[in-house]
C-alpha cells in the first residue's frame, strides 16, 4: 500500500505558515472528496432506483403476459399454444422478480448504505472540526491582540495576569482543535480508500449472487422450453415468409391490371351491364335534404338483403334498413346537375330516396337489380333463372317475331295448358299469331315514344307561356265534374313505359307485341327513366294524374279503349289500345304500355267494369227514350 501524506501533530501548536499552507492542501483534498462522494452517491442511488424499477417492471410484465388470454381478440383463433407459452413465461418472470427484489435489497445494504455513512460521518466530522479550528484560531488572534496592547510604563499586574490567562486558554483551545482537526484529516486519507471500495464490493457480491441463483434456477429446466419456443417461432417465421411471398405475387398481379379498373367511368361508351342481378352492393351517394332548398350528398356503402336495401356507414359494425324494395319502383332522374342519379319510389307512390352511382354501368345495374328485387324474384327457388327468363324479353331484337303468347307455349307447355283451362276466367284474351302475322299487328320500324307523359314540372313550364298541345288530347282543366257522379272510381299507381302506333285492335296480341318491342327498345337504348302517375279509372274516362300537383296529364274516353290486356308472365305490365279520330276523318290506333305497382289484371278488371257500366247506361238510356216516346204517342 503506498504511503499516505500526513500532517505533523508536533507542528500544530506552533501554527507556522508552512503548516497552514500544508493544511490548505489537505482541506482542498477534503473538499474535492466531498464533491466526488456526492456524485458517486447519486450514481449508486440511480443504480438502486433502476433495480427497484426492474422489480416493478418485471411484476407488471408478468401481469401483462397473463392478460393476453383476456383480450378477446377478434382474430384470436389458434392462439391456445401462444397463451400456454405466455403463461409459462409469466411464471418465469415472477421467479425472476423475486431475484431482482433480493438484489435490490442487497444493493441498498452493501452499496448505498456504506457511502451514505461515509459522507454523513467522516466527511461531516471533518467539516465540523474545520469550523471549530477556525473559531479557536480567531479567539487566539483576538487574545494575542489584546495582550499586545498592554502599556509599558503603568503596568497593572492584575490586568496583565488576566490577559495572560486569557491568551493561555485561547492557545490551549486552538492547540486542541488543531490536533483533532489534523487527526481527522490524516484519518480521512485512509477512510476515503475504504469508502470507495466497500460499496463496489457489495455491488459485485450482489450481482454474483443474483446470477448464481438465476443460473441454478433456470439453466436446467429452461433449456428445453426455450428450444421448443424457438422452434415454434421459427416455424411461424417460415409461414410468414411463405404468406408474404404469396401476397407479393398477388399484389403484382392485382397491380398489373388495366388502368380502366381505377377509372370510375372508363367504359361509358359500351359498358357490360348485367341485367339479371338479384342482389347488389357498392358505394353510392345518398341525397339528404338539409333545408327547404339545400341538400347534401353522403357517400355510403349500400347492399341488398332479401327484399331490403341496407346501408352501412364506414366503420359501422352492421348495416341498417333504408328502404323496403318489395313492389317499389325505380327510375333514373335528373338531380342537381349530377350524373347517374336514380330514385326509388314506394308502392304508395311517395318519393323515396335519391341515390347517385359512380358510373353508368353501376347506375344501370342498380336500377336492374332493384327492379328484379321489387318483383320478389328472390323468393323463388331459383331466382337467377327467373331473372334471366324475365329479362329475355327485353334483350331480344326489336324486329317482329312470334308474340308473347306463342313463346310462352313453346317454353312452358304445362303452364300454357293450365292457362287455357282458365281462359274463360281471364280478362286477357288468349290467342297466338304466326311470325308473318306479327307484321300485320305493328308495322316494322314503327317509332316508339318514351316521354309522351311529361313530368309535372315540364307540364307546368309548358303551360306558362301558351296552351300546351298534348298528344293525348286532354284539357288543362284540373276539375272533372263527371267523376263526382261516376259509378266507378279506382286509383292505380303506374309508370309510363312507351306508346306506339298499331295496325289493328282486333286481338290482344297487338298489346303483347307492343310490350315486347317497348321493353326491347328500352333495353337496347338503355332507357330506364319512367314517369310515375296515378291512373284513375271511372265509368266514363281513363285519367293520368300527376301525384304531386294533382294535374291531369292525360284523359281518355273509356269508349275509345278498344283493347286492353295484362302480361301473362310479368303481372305488373298492362296496356290498352286507343282509337283516336283524325282530322282527315279516319281513325288511328295507338297502344300505351304501363308498369303498375299492383297486378295489371286489376286495372283490366276495372276497365272492363267501366265499359260494362257504360253498356248498362246505354241500355237504360234507350229504355227511357222508348218510354218517353211511347208516352208522347199515347198523348197524341
Amino acid at each position: 500500500m503506498p504511503a499516505v501524506d500526513k500532517l505533523l501533530l508536533e507542528e500544530a501548536l506552533q501554527d507556522s505558515p508552512q503548516t497552514r499552507s500544508l493544511l490548505s492542501v489537505f482541506e482542498e483534498d477534503a473538499g474535492t472528496l466531498t464533491d466526488y462522494t456526492n456524485q458517486l452517491l447519486q450514481a449508486m442511488q440511480r443504480v438502486y432506483g433502476a433495480q427497484n424499477e426492474m422489480c416493478l417492471a418485471t411484476q407488471q410484465l408478468s401481469k401483462q403476459l397473463l392478460a393476453y388470454e383476456k383480450q378477446n381478440f377478434a382474430l384470436g383463433k389458434g392462439d391456445e399454444e401462444v397463451i400456454s407459452t405466455l403463461h409459462y413465461f409469466s411464471k418465469v418472470v415472477d421467479e425472476l422478480n423475486v431475484l431482482h427484489t433480493e438484489l435490490a435489497k442487497q444493493l441498498a445494504d452493501t452499496m448505498v448504505l456504506p457511502i451514505i455513512q461515509f459522507r454523513e460521518k467522516d466527511l461531516t466530522e471533518v467539516s465540523t472540526l474545520k469550523d471549530l479550528f477556525g473559531l479557536a484560531s480567531n479567539e487566539h488572534d483576538l487574545s494575542m491582540a489584546k495582550y499586545s496592547r498592554l502599556p509599558k510604563k503603568k503596568e497593572n499586574e492584575k490586568v496583565k495576569a488576566e490577559v495572560g490567562k486569557e491568551v493561555a486558554a485561547a492557545r490551549r483551545k486552538q492547540h486542541l482543535s488543531s490536533l483533532q482537526y489534523y487527526c481527522a484529516l490524516n484519518a480521512l486519507q485512509y477512510r476515503k480508500r475504504m469508502a470507495m471500495m466497500e460499496p463496489m464490493i457489495g455491488f459485485a457480491h450482489g450481482q454474483i449472487n443474483f446470477f448464481k441463483k438465476g443460473a441454478e434456477m433456470f439453466s436446467r429446466r429452461m433449456d428445453s422450453f426455450l428450444s421448443s419456443v424457438a422452434d415454434m417461432v421459427q416455424s411461424i417465421q417460415v409461414e410468414l415468409e411463405t404468406e408474404a411471398e404469396k401476397m407479393r405475387v398477388s399484389q403484382q398481379e392485382l397491380l398489373s391490371v388495366d388502368e380502366s379498373v381505377y377509372t370510375p367511368d372508363s367504359d361509358v361508351a359500351a359498358p357490360q351491364i348485367n341485367r339479371n342481378l338479384i342482389q347488389k352492393a357498392g358505394y353510392l351517394n345518398l341525397r339528404n335534404k338539409t333545408g327547404l332548398v339545400t341538400t347534401t350528398w353522403e357517400r355510403l356503402y349500400f347492399f341488398t338483403q332479401g327484399g331490403n336495401l341496407m346501408c352501412q356507414p364506414r366503420g359501422a359494425v352492421a348495416g341498417g334498413l333504408i328502404q323496403d324494395l318489395d313492389n317499389c319502383s325505380v327510375m333514373a332522374v335528373d338531380c342537381e346537375d349530377r350524373r347517374y342519379c336514380f330514385q326509388i319510389t314506394t308502392p304508395n307512390g311517395k318519393s323515396g330516396i335519391t341515390l347517385q352511382a359512380e358510373s353508368r354501368k353501376e347506375n344501370e345495374e342498380w336500377i336492374c337489380a332493384i327492379n328484379n328485387i321489387s318483383r320478389q324474384i328472390y323468393l323463388t327457388d331459383n331466382p337467377e333463372a327467373v331473372a334471366i327468363k324475365l329479362n329475355q324479353t327485353a334483350l331480344q331484337a326489336v324486329t317482329p317475331i312470334t308474340s308473347f303468347g306463342k313463346k310462352q307455349e313453346s317454353s312452358c307447355p304445362s303452364q300454357n295448358l293450365k292457362n287455357s283451362e282458365m281462359e274463360n276466367d281471364k280478362i286477357v284474351p288468349k290467342a297466338t299469331v304466326s311470325a308473318s302475322e306479327a307484321e300485320q299487328l305493328i308495322a316494322p320500324g314503327t317509332p316508339i315514344q318514351f316521354d309522351i307523359v311529361l313530368p309535372a314540372t315540364e307540364f307546368l313550364d309548358q303551360n306558362r307561356g301558351s296552351r300546351r298541345i298534348n298528344p293525348f288530347g286532354e284539357t288543362e282543366d284540373a276539375s272533372f265534374p263527371e267523376a263526382e257522379d261516376s259509378l266507378l272510381q279506382q286509383m292505380f299507381i303506374v309508370r309510363f313505359l312507351g306508346s306506339m302506333a298499331v295496325k289493328t285492335d282486333s286481338t290482344a296480341e297487338v298489346i303483347y307485341e307492343a310490350m315486347r318491342q317497348v321493353l326491347a327498345a328500352r333495353a337496347i337504348h338503355n332507357i330506364f327513366r319512367t314517369t310515375e302517375s296515378h291512373l284513375m279509372v271511372t265509368s266514363q274516362t281513363l285519367r293520368l294524374i300527376d301525384p304531386q300537383t294533382q294535374v291531369s296529364r292525360a284523359n281518355f274516353e273509356l269508349t275509345s279503349v278498344t283493347q286492353f290486356a295484362a302480361h301473362q308472365e310479368n303481372k305488373r305490365l298492362v296496356g290498352f289500345v286507343i282509337r283516336i279520330p283524325e282530322s282527315t276523318g279516319e281513325e288511328s290506333l295507338s297502344t300505351y304500355i304501363f308498369e303498375s305497382n299492383s297486378e295489371g289484371e286489376k286495372i283490366c278488371y276495372a276497365i272492363n267494369l267501366g265499359k260494362e257500366i257504360i253498356e248498362v247506361q246505354k241500355l237504360a238510356n234507350s229504355w227511357y227514350r222508348l218510354k218517353e216516346r211511347k208516352e208522347e204517342v199515347l198523348k197524341i
